[in-house]
């Protein structure tokens, strides 16, 4: 160890790195401040040797995290005056708002040269979130095959296999020997960066089989590709959803699989990388729709989107509140002969809320993956309403307990106890029938299951509270 530091200490500063001699990232992983305000004179100044040297040793997720920590103005600049040492991928680790704003300003030649450089999957990536007529713009700018290939590929459904897919992989006849596919990879200069397996076609390009690199490199030269080919081998069409291929990666651990299309020509390939990005995206727009926040609200949008952008779910949910306070109205003149029933409606809707929340967090994710499916519902509805009537007896003594002792009247806490089991049956059974339900209409559970568990917990547990007490009390 001592022998390392004194070699690093003795390596003169002219022949560090950039990086080296100012790192990007401090002991935390933050991203340090002087080197964003270095790298934003430089920019200003124009330092086009600094900047090229700084950026040719970025990786690319690294590289974004920069442009975000940018000023905006600085954004485009860097990337122009770092030109083709700049990495257009850089541009899918940032936020969809930064990356649109990035591509209106830049000149499309300039973002058409990037693309070139950039796997079909994610010059796919780059382009889709883009106004129309800027992406037509751009692909104008692109040599006419590579434009053939980009517009395919955008054709495609959005959120589709088709759309993922990377159109650059290796196939071959299946009558080729090892050692022939052996020599027209080394041979061949356009290979893709990264790939995994080897297809097989035949002369329409119609899927035969897949060998992995494992199979193929333990094999002896003359031995046939079709002696190795494994016929069986999963693929997913270029119309799956891409949710339903990231589910499947995880099911089969698979680390790359052949896209066909509907005539199951092969067409290209998704790769695990992809899968990541679309289990991220996807955690994400759940997280976000549970919180009754837009998918495609970022970090970097202006006050004004984001205000309109949750508007409408608040608007909603102002109407549900409206539903559920026209419950106390029913029971007012109680409310006014017993002042300790307004106090405590409010803790048996809450926590009949918080149980449903438990309840619809893990059925709404259930259903996402599939694990709640026809074949084990009724089972788990039963289980669903167990658990909260274990729970309701549980807070009904404490609730009872806790209410008797705060306004020492008889009978206030059965009344109370009793309205905690009832709602937290019905907050349960709620939040997991009801986003079941709305999967069965072709709903996202996720987005409006919340809005509409609230109001069930709201309106059972005053209508059960207020109305057990007025039975209780002979209120009038």
């Amino acid at each position: 160890m001592a022998d390392d530091v004194d070699l690093a200490q003795s390596v003169a500063p002219e022949e560090l790195s950039a990086l080296d001699r100012m790192p990007m990232r401090d002991a935390e992983g933050d991203i340090r401040p002087e080197f964003v305000e270095a790298i934003s004179h430089a920019v200003q100044v124009a330092d086009t040797a600094f900047l090229k040297e700084i950026v040719g040793e970025l990786h690319e997720a690294d590289l974004g995290d920069l442009i975000e920590a940018l000023d905006a103005d600085e954004r485009a600049p860097l990337i122009e005056l770092t030109g083709t040492d700049f990495d257009f991928s850089a541009l899918n680790e940032v936020d969809d708002t930064v990356r649109e704003e990035l591509l209106e300003e830049l000149e499309p030649e300039t973002v058409a040269e990037g693309v070139r450089e950039l796997d079909s999957d994610d010059a796919v990536e780059l382009l889709e979130g883009v106004d129309e007529e800027v992406q037509d713009e751009i692909l104008e700018k692109l040599p006419l095959s590579e434009r053939v290939a980009l517009e395919r590929s955008l054709t495609y459904p959005e959120n589709s296999a088709g759309r993922r897919m990377q159109t650059e992989f290796i196939a071959v006849p299946p009558d080729w020997n090892v050692g022939q596919v052996i020599d027209y990879m080394r041979e061949t200069p356009d290979l893709p960066d990264r790939f995994y397996e080897i297809y097989s076609v035949g002369a329409d390009q119609r899927w035969q089989g897949a060998v992995s690199l494992d199979a193929l490199l333990r094999a002896r030269r003359p031995v046939l590709l079709a002696d190795l080919i494994d016929e069986d081998r999963r693929r997913v069409s270029v119309l799956d959803d891409q949710e339903e291929v990231a589910r499947m990666f995880g099911k089969y651990n698979l680390v790359a699989a052949p896209v066909v299309d509907t005539d199951d020509r092969l067409v290209g390939v998704i790769t695990i990388d992809d899968v990541v990005d679309v289990i991220e995206e996807e955690a994400d727009e759940d997280l976000k729709a549970l919180g009754g926040v837009t998918s495609d609200e970022e970090l970097s949008d202006n006050f004004w989107t984001i205000a309109k952008g949750r508007f409408t779910w608040l608007l909603i949910n102002l109407a549900t509140a409206f539903i559920a306070s026209s419950v106390l109205g029913l029971f007012e003149d109680q409310l006014q002969q017993m002042v300790a029933l307004a106090v405590l409606a409010p803790i048996v809707a809450s926590q009949g809320g918080n149980a449903a929340t438990q309840t619809m967090t893990v059925a709404v994710r259930a259903l996402a993956t599939r694990q709640l499916n026809p074949n084990n519902a009724m089972r788990i509805v039963i289980r669903e309403g167990l658990v909260g009537l274990i729970n309701g007896l549980a807070f009904a003594v404490i609730t009872g307990i806790a209410a008797y002792a705060w306004f020492r009247t008889p009978g206030l806490g059965i009344v109370i106890g009793l309205a905690m089991i009832c709602n937290l049956i019905a907050g349960a059974l709620g939040g997991i029938l009801i986003p079941m339900v709305l999967e069965r209409v072709k709903a996202d559970p996720a987005v409006a299951s919340g809005t509409f568990v609230t109001t069930v917990t709201d309106v059972v547990g005053f209508f059960a509270f207020l109305g057990i007490a007025t039975l209780w009390f002979g209120l009038k």
